[in-house]
């Protein structure tokens, strides 16, 4: 099919994205919840919707889904209710869920996204509301029975619906990871989609461009990483065009994502909008959030994303690639700012963090947490250089021996492996003067105007002092003594 008939078609999509919530304890009871944890080992009537045993509010949760609120810029609804989603499952015990239905939290938000070489777009929030989870199935652990793990069942979450604002999987996936840092840097969420803290379900439809009217939404489930999502948004889309061009009808239906195979197939028909039975949650009694429980929580709140960019690249003067890299996670963040906290030299904390220690880091497959030197062991490294103790070379060396005895400080370790710089000038003027005595040829070619030659002067001066001569005061000095000849 020719690129021409693609064109014709304007794509919407709409994502819920489902986040666990990092609570010691479950939504509405004590339980704990651990993931990996022996299968139903964390559960107690409460979590299991024994008779006559009852829900409790947990604070933690409206805590963190007021973050995530204020994250994306959504206006926080005073009071909470809470409902009744009525449903047979086999890993749902109660046999309905606690979620909010008509009152979420928080509403008419907005994140905004990075496109390459794009403006930004934002990205409407339509609602954001606490719900707990359900037991988990698995189909493939037994050839004849589907079993049932309901450690997970009352785990707390919240689940994030956007407007129906995003046009194609890039789109998609751009959103799906500012949320994700979102939620890391509010440490609410370890965002880990493999491990199913983090779920989207991806609403396709496309419509001729110009309609005002959306096409038939299909749904996509059971994607287990944010390229898969954006796989599988492409594939639904071009799936879609192709049909309606062929005369077919789209159906309202729940699909899933084949990622070996890159395509999608039906899970199951939605024609109907499903009846859930909603009615108010008769053993949770509504819940105030206070202006006065908003400002504490924002209070509670680290610097976010958008605003260290904007800190780094207009207060620090950083290029935008740097400042992206520093934000991407909250830990790599905190330790450049403390870092930060020990030189003003920002754009050598930058270099650094951005070279030998995310190149260390990767090298050895660590987590900046993992990293054995503290922050103000780099600032050290970084006095060094700036008081033209070592070189920048040298420094490298003191890194890398740093890193192996990480209790000694920077200028012990540059003591021990003889990376002092020479700054004396009478030292400084012997080697200078082998090097030049050693090159007549050279010196007569600098006296008839070859200023370059200086550069190599330099070089021998270096080899000759073991790289402990000081550029700075060498450079002047070679030039000053080549002139007198």
């Amino acid at each position: 099919m020719s690129e021409s008939i693609y064109d014709k078609y304007e794509t919407v999509i709409g994502l819920e994205v489902h986040t666990q919530m990092l609570t010691k304890s479950k939504a509405y009871c004590a339980d704990e919840y651990e993931y990996g944890a022996n299968p139903n080992t964390q559960v107690s009537p409460i979590s299991l919707g024994h008779p006559g045993t009852l829900p409790k509010h947990n604070l933690e949760v409206v805590k963190y889904a007021v973050k995530m609120g204020l994250a994306c810029n959504c206006t926080i609804a005073e009071w909470q209710h809470y409902a009744r989603k009525n449903y047979f499952y086999a890993d749902l015990p109660k046999g309905y869920q606690i979620t909010q239905d008509k009152t979420p939290i928080c509403t008419n938000g907005f994140i905004e996204i990075k496109l390459k070489d794009k403006e930004p777009k934002r990205i409407g929030i339509t609602r954001i509301h606490m719900e707990e989870d359900a037991g988990k199935s698995m189909h493939d652990q037994d050839v004849y029975n589907t079993l049932i793990d309901l450690n997970r069942a009352g785990v707390p979450l919240i689940e994030i619906v956007s407007e129906p604002d995003m046009k194609n999987g890039e789109e998609a996936y751009q959103y799906l990871t500012e949320i994700k840092q979102l939620v890391k840097y509010l440490d609410i969420c370890d965002g880990n989609m493999e491990e199913g803290s983090l779920r989207c379900d991806a609403n396709i439809s496309v419509m001729l461009k110009g309609s005002k009217v959306f096409g038939t939404k299909v749904e996509v489930k059971n994607m287990n990483s944010f390229r898969n999502v954006q796989k599988a948004i492409d594939y639904e889309v071009k799936r879609q065009i192709e049909a309606i061009e062929a005369g077919e009808t789209i159906v309202m239906e729940t699909r899933s994502f084949d990622a070996q195979k890159g395509t999608t197939f039906t899970l199951r028909s939605k024609e109907g909008a499903a009846d859930y039975r909603y009615f108010p949650e008769p053993d949770l009694p509504p819940l105030r959030v206070t202006q006065a429980f908003i400002d504490d929580v924002k209070q509670q709140m680290p610097a976010l994303p958008k605003a260290l960019f904007h800190k780094y690249t207009t207060e620090f003067g950083l290029n935008e690639y740097d400042a992206n890299v520093l934000i991407e996670s909250k830990e790599i963040a905190n330790y450049f700012e403390q870092i930060l906290a020990f030189t003003k030299n920002i754009k050598a904390a930058a270099n650094w963090m951005m070279t030998s220690v995310k190149a260390y880091l990767n090298e050895q497959a660590l987590h900046i947490t993992d990293f054995k030197l503290q922050p103000k062991q780099i600032a050290e490294i970084i006095a060094l250089i700036d008081g033209g103790k070592v070189s920048s070379s040298a420094a490298q060396k003191v890194f890398a021996a740093m890193i192996e005895n990480p209790t000694e400080s920077a200028e012990n370790i540059a003591q021990q492996l003889n990376l002092i710089q020479e700054s004396n000038t009478d030292e400084l003027q012997k080697w200078i003067d082998e090097a030049i005595a050693a090159n007549p040829a050279k010196v007569a070619e600098y006296k008839a105007g070859k200023q370059s030659l200086v550069g190599m002067f330099m070089g021998d001066v270096m080899k000759l002092s073991k790289g402990k001569a000081d550029p700075k005061i060498a450079s002047k000095l070679v030039k000053e003594t080549l002139d007198k000849q």
